[in-house]
């Protein structure tokens, strides 16, 4: 992942509502990356990447409606989002977590193996089905979020972050990040 993602710059790697570091994060994902994007002109986007080598099936523990929730957040519903890249759809899902007056507009999308899972009742079907068959899939989890006061100008610059993210990977890395 690029430190330098279309109009968007590396800040930092704190300050994301990120799974505790416990054993069961480490035994869930072989990866966890967390960054702090920003342009110079508006609130910073946040990156979180979480990644498995060997799908458990325990990926839903950090899902950001049970991670946000567990920190304290009062959650909006969870609603589709789609980015439009050009030849193809990223389908994802989008919600609001609010804390103290302050609310993160959150878009995160899972890919498990070849499929792209929309809830997390889909996600744990995706793995039986896969275990079931005798795979054991990767995973990933990407959370892309910033915190706005309007909340249709945080998604469409989300939506823009994730464009240019996608973008800013090579076509040979781009099937980590979706199907």
């Amino acid at each position: 992942v690029p430190r330098k993602i279309g109009r968007w710059s590396f800040v930092t790697n704190s300050g994301l509502v990120v799974p505790p570091e416990d054993q069961l994060r480490d035994t869930v994902y072989s990866q966890v990356l967390t960054r702090i994007y920003g342009d110079g002109d508006n609130p910073p986007i946040m990156l979180l990447i979480a990644q498995s080598a060997s799908q458990t099936g325990f990926l839903q523990v950090h899902r950001p409606e049970f991670c946000y929730a567990a920190a304290g957040r009062q959650l909006s519903a969870i609603t589709p989002y789609q980015v439009d890249l050009g030849p193809a759809v990223l389908r994802a899902a989008a919600l609001d977590a609010t804390a103290n007056g302050s609310t993160e507009h959150i878009v995160y999308w899972t890919r498990i193996g070849n499929r792209m899972p929309q809830s997390w009742t889909a996600q744990k079907v995706a793995v039986a089905e896969e275990n079931l068959a005798g795979i054991i899939p990767d995973a990933i989890l990407v959370r892309v979020s910033c915190i706005e006061l309007d909340g249709s100008v945080a998604r469409q610059r989300i939506g823009e972050f994730i464009r240019a993210l996608i973008a800013s990977i090579g076509p040979a890395n781009r099937s980590v990040f979706m199907v």
